[in-house]
C-alpha cells in the first residue's frame, strides 16, 4: 500500500473544551461516514471562553499536541474561542497537518448565502467579544454589515436538554424579538450559529427570528470544509473504510456521556469514554 493510502486511513482529530464540539463530530460523520473520528473534550478546563487568551492558546496547544500524538491526518478546532485565539498558532505549530477552525467556514458560508450582506452572529459573550466572525466576514466583504449578539443562556439550555418547548422558546424570543420586529431593510438575511451548542436549539431560534433569515450552522460548514480539504489533499478515507468514533475526555466521563449523547445524536455511556490528562502541571509551560 502506498504511503498516501496509509495516511488516508488515519483519523480526523477534533477537539473542544467540552461536549459542544460533538455537533461538529455529528456533522462530519453524516457527511463523511467512512472517516475515523477522534474527539477530545477538554472537560477539565471547560469553558475556554472564561479564560485569558494566553490560557486558551496554551490549552489549545496541549489538546492539539495530544491529538497529533495519536496519529491524525487533519485537526478540527471545534471551539469558537480557540478558533478565534489560537488557530494561526496551531497551523504554524502543526504544519503540514491541516488545521480547520469553525469561524472561517461559517463566515464564508454566510457571505455566499446573503443577498443583502447584513449578518447576525449568535454566540456566547466570550466569542462575540472577540469579534472573530466580524473580522472574518469583513475580509470577504468589506462592505458587509455585521451584528454580534451574545446569547449565552442557549448553552445552558442545550446542556440541560431543554432545546425545545416553552422555556427554549421564551429564551429565544427574549434574545431575538428585537431582530424580528425590524423592518425588512434593517433585518439581517443570514444568522450564523457561532457556538457549537446552538444547533440543538435550531427550532426555537428559527421560530424567534421569523421568516426570511437563513441560518448558517458553523458545525455543518466546518464539516464541509473538512471534506474540501481532504479531497484537495488526497487524504479522504477509501470507500472500504468503515469509519468510527473514539471519544476522549479529560474529566467527568459520566456528565460527558449524559450531556454529549444529545450533541452527537446517539446514545453512549461513560464506559465508552477514555479519560486522560493532556496538560502538564499548571506552571504556564507549553
Amino acid at each position: 500500500m502506498k504511503a498516501g493510502m496509509e495516511q488516508s486511513r488515519l483519523p480526523i482529530g477534533i477537539f473542544d473544551s467540552g461536549v459542544g464540539g460533538l455537533t461538529v463530530v455529528h456533522a462530519v460523520r453524516d457527511l463523511l461516514p467512512n472517516e475515523e473520528l477522534l474527539y477530545l473534550g477538554d472537560t477539565a478546563r471547560v469553558p475556554y471562553g472564561t479564560k485569558s487568551p494566553a490560557s486558551v492558546q496554551r490549552y489549545a496547544t496541549h489538546a492539539a499536541d495530544y491529538l497529533v500524538g495519536q496519529g491524525i491526518k487533519l485537526l478540527v478546532v471545534a471551539c469558537n474561542t480557540a478558533s478565534a485565539l489560537a488557530l494561526d498558532e496551531l497551523r504554524q505549530r502543526l504544519a503540514p497537518v491541516p488545521v480547520i477552525g469553525v469561524v472561517q467556514p461559517g463566515a464564508a458560508a454566510a457571505v455566499n448565502r446573503s443577498s443583502s450582506q447584513r449578518h447576525l452572529v449568535l454566540a456566547t459573550e466570550s466569542t462575540t467579544s472577540q469579534l472573530a466572525y466580524t473580522r472574518a466576514i469583513l475580509q470577504l466583504d468589506p462592505d458587509a454589515v455585521i451584528e454580534e449578539l451574545p446569547c449565552s443562556l442557549f448553552v445552558a439550555l442545550a446542556e440541560e436538554g431543554w432545546n425545545t418547548g416553552p422555556i427554549a422558546d421564551a429564551v429565544a424570543g427574549q434574545y431575538l424579538a428585537g431582530i424580528r420586529e425590524r423592518s425588512d431593510v434593517e433585518r439581517p438575511d443570514v444568522a450564523i450559529l457561532g457556538c457549537t451548542h446552538f444547533p440543538l436549539l435550531l427550532g426555537p431560534i428559527g421560530n424567534a427570528l421569523g421568516p426570511g433569515i437563513e441560518i448558517v450552522d458553523s458545525a455543518t460548514t466546518a464539516a464541509s470544509a473538512v471534506r474540501e480539504e481532504l479531497t484537495a489533499s488526497g487524504l479522504a478515507a477509501p470507500e472500504d473504510a468503515n469509519g468510527g468514533i473514539r471519544l476522549i475526555a479529560t474529566d467527568g466521563a459520566a456528565r460527558f456521556a449524559r450531556i454529549g449523547s444529545a450533541f452527537l445524536g446517539c446514545e453512549f455511556a461513560a464506559d465508552d469514554i477514555e479519560l486522560t490528562d493532556i496538560h502538564p502541571a499548571d506552571t504556564g509551560q507549553t
